[in-house]
């Protein structure tokens, strides 16, 4: 029964906390952009007169749009129109088990990993659960009988599959310095330092895979500039059809692929977890010392080094989505197909080659 509480408690905390961050995610993205643009931004949502900046704006958003009517039209296919929001928001929400927000604890003498579970082949989990909420896209435009809808689902479906293959690519090189498809075996493995006092990080292992998994997960999220399948000023998107509460799981879906893009960054190529020079006993300086600190502050530590780390790459997405314009879309092909996967193979063989020597 214990193992079921400890596994009840994980799966609230970690689907809350995504869930909360993404909706002050709306916020950040309105205040980002108002920033870029000299404006102010959300601003007048309040509860008893207290605004706090807007802070209260996710959710007067949330209200709206459960409260708004859902209309179906009626030429679309009604089962297909419905199901298709929670096919992406579900496949998105799942993601988020696998990724470890902190290092092993001791828990009345009982060993407790602080990730909701952690499987031999976690890293493709959560490729193929993010693969997966494709069929929300595809079934959205379907469904919708409209010709921009889907014409905007036919993008996606193109776009996402492009990307993923350039994505896979920019990981192998990844795998093959960390030899584990287990999420916290790929944290533990950049522990430590390299020359004795630069991170053992996958960004610094892997400049090149680094650089192109970035670009291909930007292109995944469907965001500017890489937002082709909604196309506001073109096709309107495969979302056209749909308003009220469906709508806003569409757009709660995008919000979620910029946290878990970012959790991925943080875990695969920032040491997930892991604080420079921070061991279980405090902290070792590469220039000699010790600094001793109680494991609690040391958990603590390296959870909050996680959550900082995640809201950098979310605020870095949110900067690049109102600082690029959009791509056409023999552009977007062309960098996908012509310069992401091509780099992603010579990386392979470029990693290949040293760890040869």
């Amino acid at each position: 029964m214990s193992d079921v509480l400890t596994a009840l408690i994980k799966i609230f905390v970690a689907l809350g906390w995504f869930l909360v961050l993404t909706l002050y995610l709306t916020w950040v993205e309105r205040k980002e952009s108002a920033v870029l643009q000299d404006r102010i931004g959300a601003n007048r949502a309040s509860i008893f007169g207290l605004r706090l900046f807007g802070l209260f704006q996710p959710f007067a958003d949330a209200i709206k749009m459960i409260f708004k009517e859902d209309f179906v039209p009626a030429f679309a296919d009604k089962v297909l129109h419905t199901l298709a929001p929670f096919v992406s928001f579900f496949f998105v929400a799942v993601t988020i088990a696998a990724m470890p927000f902190g290092d092993d604890i001791v828990v009345g003498g009982k060993t407790v990993g602080l990730q909701v579970f952690d499987p031999s082949v976690g890293l493709l989990y959560v490729l193929a659960m993010l693969s997966l909420g494709i069929y929300g896209i595809i079934l959205s435009g379907w469904a919708s009988r409209n010709r921009f809808a889907l014409l905007g689902s036919a993008r996606g479906a193109a776009q996402l599959i492009s990307y993923e293959v350039a994505l896979g690519l920019s990981l192998i090189g990844l795998i093959m310095v960390f030899p584990s498809l287990r999420m916290s075996d790929i944290v533990r493995f950049q522990g430590g330092t390299i020359l004795g006092f630069l991170p053992r990080w996958g960004v610094f292992l892997q400049p090149l895979g680094f650089a192109l998994f970035f670009v291909a997960a930007l292109a995944e999220t469907k965001r500017v500039p890489f937002d082709l399948p909604e196309g506001e000023s073109e096709i309107i998107g495969f979302f056209a059809e749909y308003g009220g509460l469906k709508w806003g799981l569409f757009m709660m879906t995008d919000f979620m692929e910029i946290i878990v893009v970012s959790a991925l960054l943080a875990t695969l190529f920032f040491g997930g977890w892991q604080v420079p020079w921070l061991a279980a006993d405090g902290f070792h300086w590469p220039w000699g010392g010790h600094w001793a600190l109680a494991r609690w502050l040391v958990v603590v530590l390296q959870v909050l080094a996680f959550q900082a780390k995640v809201v950098f790459f979310c605020w870095l997405q949110i900067l690049i989505r109102w600082t690029y314009p959009r791509l056409r879309y023999d552009q977007l092909m062309d960098l996908g197909w012509k310069v992401l996967i091509p780099l992603g193979l010579l990386n392979i063989l470029a990693t290949g080659l040293v760890m040869s020597l």
